[in-house]
């Protein structure tokens, strides 16, 4: 069996939590119900770069079911639950993910999924999607050196792709705009019943979890600096004045932030907040949001946090440049001393707080983004060969679809339209 996991042994303890996420995703079991009888993906090999969580295997297993064979890289180095990896791996996925892989490891391994040459990639964050197209190009870099070194000559002749993160969608606009892009993929983020619920609720929800497992901090009476104000943005700000915090929001984009004031939240920049807040949590997919000279201005006892992909938001550079000692205080807290004897703590080295110092996602909510995950894999698979390479969204009838089983699953009955409202609705004539 060709897999790479931390251990195994840890196999059992890994189908119980899957076997718990399975509990709390009823629309994926469904259309994992119809995938066992139709089989759709039949021969396909999928090549998978995402979070190994226990939800995840839930999706892998209905992928599996379509008929799939599926290899599996981390998306993160510390995002993998180890006795998740071990159970899909004893199921005969080909999973290479273990928490706390280095660089070197993380490449790797998705070099061992593009070594398999998949048909189908499915990403969170853009790194194997991005990595396939390096190769291609013939481009250079630490990160292909390594995947090249694993995967030799292996050039996947990909039909599509999918993309779970804002993150991810930005850098696959990058490459549709250098018109670099080498296949079609399906921007799963921007679904609605994915980013108005995972992105708002899932991240709002689980980036306090992780927060206040790595911590133990009460936020209530604190003041939680919030930049960004996309949906993860407001699902954090709205979770932390729920908990009781005073929130700041962070903005650059004038929109955003005067939704942001109107939502009645004190709106200003990093370079006021940084002197104000306890709690400071990134959430713009951007670099360097918070700086040195921010940093300079905090208090001490300042934390900081991110809930974006990538460890490039909060500038670990700067804050090395400024410390006179750092050492690990709590597990996933690095507490780093200034020269004036202030303390800045970093959580989970940067990296996405929810995952690496929780559980991530709660299953509910993951229950619709990794049902638009399967059902954008057999959506690229019936129109092989028909969409040019680009950035898509699933057809709005598939969102509207994944809404109504997840009503369905929660015991919601909706209003239906009557003959009457859909001829108004389809007519122009009709006025007061």
């Amino acid at each position: 069996m060709d897999y790479k996991v931390k251990d195994v042994g840890l196999a059992p303890q890994g189908r119980l939590q899957i076997e718990w996420a399975e509990a709390h995703m009823p629309v994926l079991l469904k259309i994992r119900e119809r995938f066992s009888r139709t089989r759709p993906l039949e021969g396909v090999r999928v090549g998978a770069c995402l979070h190994v969580t226990k939800e995840t295997a839930v999706l892998v297993r209905t992928l599996v079911a379509g008929g799939a064979e599926v290899y599996l890289a981390a998306s993160n180095p510390l995002s993998t639950q180890d006795d998740v990896a071990a159970a899909l791996a004893e199921e005969g996925v080909h999973v290479f993910a273990w928490r706390g892989m280095t660089t070197r490891e993380y490449y790797e391994a998705i070099g061992r999924v593009i070594a398999a040459q998949p048909e189908v990639t499915m990403d969170d964050g853009g790194d194997l999607t991005a990595l396939v197209h390096k190769l291609h190009y013939g481009e250079g870099g630490e990160d292909v050196d390594t995947v090249r070194e694993v995967a030799g000559g292996a050039r996947p002749r990909v039909i599509g792709g999918t993309e779970e993160t804002t993150t991810g969608v930005l850098r696959l606009r990058a490459m549709a705009r250098e018109g670099k892009l080498l296949y079609p993929v399906i921007a799963v983020n921007e679904s609605r019943t994915k980013y108005l619920f995972d992105n708002r609720y899932g991240t709002g929800q689980s980036t306090f979890d992780g927060i206040m497992r790595a911590t133990n901090l009460l936020i209530a009476g604190k003041t939680v600096v919030v930049a960004g104000y996309g949906w993860v943005g407001r699902g954090i700000a709205m979770r932390a004045r729920g908990l009781g915090a005073r929130v700041v929001v962070v903005e650059v984009d004038p929109i955003k932030a005067l939704e942001a004031y109107y939502d009645g939240f004190y709106v200003t920049s990093m370079e006021e907040a940084a002197s104000v807040g306890d709690v400071f949590i990134t959430a713009t997919g951007n670099i360097n949001v918070i700086r040195g000279e921010h940093i300079a201005k905090m208090k001490d006892g300042a934390v900081l946090a991110n809930a974006g992909h990538f460890n490039v938001e909060i500038s670990i550079p700067d804050l090395e440049r400024l410390a006179t000692s750092k050492r690990a205080i709590r597990p996933g807290v690095d507490e780093y001393r200034l020269a004036d004897g202030r303390r800045v703590y970093l959580l989970s080295e940067g990296r996405l707080v929810n995952l690496a110092a929780a559980e991530g996602h709660p299953s509910e909510v993951m229950d619709m983004s990794f049902s638009n995950q399967a059902l954008a894999v057999e959506y690229l698979l019936k129109k092989r060969g028909e969409l040019a390479p680009g950035v898509y969204r699933l057809p709005l009838r598939i969102d509207r679809r994944i809404a109504r089983l997840k009503l369905e699953a929660l015991g919601v009955r909706i209003e239906r339209l009557t003959d009457e409202q859909r001829a108004y609705l389809r007519s122009w004539r009709a006025g007061t």
